[in-house]
């Protein structure tokens, strides 16, 4: 009967293999590569994988490069890119097709975190379709009742064993979808722009190493806030100029500096996504952008960990 247990194996293997695989191409707003593993292309009459007809890079965070083998295949890439309803709009210069990945909104986050619980849980049936039909086949052997017991044991600690695996894997999709500090949820990035600054750099301007993220943006560009929060500050803060903070529960602040206008007050209540200011380059500023930081209990972290993780 250890053949049983074999084949139980193989089959739960392959469906957490196929989940992962399906969770790779629900995109999180950073460019990833097999996003466009399922995308068919007409190829000679035959329809063919994207990714056999060419390579697929990624020259920026949020953008993907495709060169084809054969560039007469370009207008059927772009296409089928186009069909396969992700999202994208791929910009075809003759010689390659460049997709600039779209910043995912809250909502749509929140869409995508529904989709990947209901193929976890695909999965989950799956695992136990797999278990049903293994015992079934054990109760139709000759067997001692303490064997056929030990057997069913033995399947049931595969379904737990690869249910975990189902689990860890949502969970790190469900963090790339919607990463969290401390239990909050960040739905979404204050702008979209040129990482000019990491954190942790060191700079002529600074005494210190970089606390935060500095993305370059034209002013007047709208700041959005990353998650629902309260105002504990919106006024001139020496070297970060125009300093917008927001409290977010739990210990967690987001700070954003060198701003041009600031749209809110002490106290004021927002919600993820609402504008909160504007891009610009007061205080210790060499040009317009935005200096981001993210607090927990009063000390830095790196935002790259939870937002701009490109």
């Amino acid at each position: 009967m250890n053949q049983e247990i074999d084949n139980a194996v193989e089959k739960m293997k392959s469906t957490v293999n196929n989940l992962e695989k399906k969770f790779g191409i629900v995109r999180a707003g950073r460019a990833n590569p097999s996003s466009l593993d399922g995308v068919m292309v007409e190829y000679y009459g035959q329809m063919t994988p994207l990714k056999q007809l060419g390579t697929i890079s990624v020259p920026e965070g949020n953008q993907l490069l495709i060169k084809p083998f054969d560039k007469s295949c370009l207008k059927n890439m772009e296409k089928a890119i186009i069909a396969a309803n992700l999202g994208y709009n791929p910009s075809n210069d003759g010689e390659t097709i460049r997709i600039v990945v779209p910043a995912l909104t809250e909502e749509r986050r929140k869409e995508l975190v529904k989709q990947v619980k209901a193929l976890a849980e695909e999965a989950k049936v799956a695992i136990r379709n797999i278990r049903r039909d293994a015992n079934e086949k054990i109760e139709k052997e000759d067997l001692a009742e303490d064997e056929e017991k030990s057997l069913k044991n033995d399947i049931q600690d595969l379904v737990n064993e690869y249910n975990k695996d189902i689990e860890r894997l949502l969970k790190e999709k469900e963090e790339e979808l919607m990463p969290e500090v401390n239990g909050i949820k960040l739905a979404l990035k204050p702008i979209s722009g040129t990482i000019t600054s990491r954190y942790g750099e060191s700079s002529s301007l600074r005494k210190s190493t970089h606390t935060g993220l500095d993305i370059a943006a034209t002013t007047g560009t709208p700041i959005k806030v990353v998650a629902d929060g309260i105002v504990t500050n919106a006024s001139y803060s020496g070297s970060y100029g125009n300093l917008v903070k927001i409290s977010h529960g739990d210990g967690v602040e987001t700070w954003y500096a060198h701003t041009s206008k600031m749209y809110v007050t002490v106290g004021q209540k927002v919600s993820a996504g609402d504008t909160i200011a504007a891009v610009g380059s007061t205080g210790n500023s060499t040009g317009a952008h935005l200096h981001f930081e993210i607090r927990i209990n009063g000390n830095h972290v790196n935002p790259q960990k939870y937002l701009y993780n490109q």
